[in-house]
């Protein structure tokens, strides 16, 4: 290896210790900032400074943030669901909205009995509150 090369230190440029200050200033008043942000902060300010060169400061200076570990969730076991054994043991409620032509809205509620995947009744109206809605629901109970 040759002398000269061995014994070359590279000077730091004028604009370094801007930078620097730059991003301590930045990364102290935005601490969650990572280097996108800060960059953006100086690019704001109209400072003609490279990318490159403003990454190789940052990371000298240690500011890159902590990426944060993805918190696992404990396997789930899977739990067969119970199927009704009769008729009206289970029953399934949906609500559903469509839109007429003029531009209005309906509404519809659904029952299906989960034993034979029958439809009990569908109620349709403009608008369904949960009084009517009840209200069907006991006459349903009643048939």
């Amino acid at each position: 290896m040759d002398r000269k090369t061995y014994r070359y230190k590279p000077k730091k440029k004028s604009g370094d210790q801007m930078i620097e200050s730059l991003l301590k200033n930045y990364s102290a008043e935005y601490p969650t900032y990572g280097f996108g942000k800060l960059f953006n902060l100086i690019r704001l300010k109209n400072y003609p400074f490279n990318h490159k060169r403003v990454y190789r400061i940052y990371c000298e200076l240690k500011l890159n943030l902590k990426i944060k570990p993805k918190k696992r969730l404990a396997p789930r076991t899977a739990i067969k669901l119970q199927q009704p054994e009769g008729i009206n043991q289970c029953w399934s409620l949906d609500d559903m909205s469509d839109a007429l032509v003029n531009g209005r809205r309906i509404r519809t509620a659904n029952i299906i009995d989960d034993y034979h995947r029958g439809g009990l009744g569908i109620l349709v109206a403009y608008g369904l509150p949960s009084k009517r809605i009840t209200r069907w629901l006991d006459q349903l109970a009643m048939k």
